[in-house]
């Protein structure tokens, strides 16, 4: 009985640790074409949804602005703004968000999540229909 409790306790408090890691915090974006860092963005929730915010910018002018952005966003500046949408916790994943590419103008569909065993890595990757690229991002400590 005592092995059981034992085990019980361990699997609960494992169960603990492993949804207690979370994304919220700043991030390094690596660009998945060059491997080059680009930004810092500053992921939260609100509302019981994820959001990510452009805090700082790597290569660009911190001036810069989102020339071939579409609506609310067009040549408005990069930083300080919202880039990741909508994204819902689900199966270990957050996913039916959206993620904008600045550079691009273009809004993709998005899923994220920790690299397994790294809570100081995130996966994330952007859909067009069937295709999808995939960035590795860095937590910022």
């Amino acid at each position: 009985m005592q092995k059981f409790i034992v085990l019980l306790v361990a699997l609960y408090m494992s169960s603990f640790a492993v949804n207690g890691q979370t994304v919220a915090g700043v991030w390094k974006t690596i660009d998945d074409e060059t491997g080059e860092p680009k930004s810092h963005l500053e992921l939260f929730e609100a509302d019981g949804k994820l959001y990510g915010k452009v805090v700082k910018l790597l290569k660009s002018a911190p001036d810069k602005t989102c020339e071939k952005c579409p609506g609310e966003r067009k040549d408005k500046p990069i930083l300080g703004m919202i880039v990741l949408v909508n994204m819902i916790l689900k199966d270990g994943y957050y996913q039916s968000g959206d993620i904008l590419d600045p550079e691009k103008g273009k809004w993709y569909r998005c899923k994220l999540w920790l690299k397994s065993g790294d809570p100081n890595t995130l996966m994330v990757r952007g859909y067009i229909g069937p295709f999808y690229r995939t960035q590795t991002w860095h937590r910022q400590i």
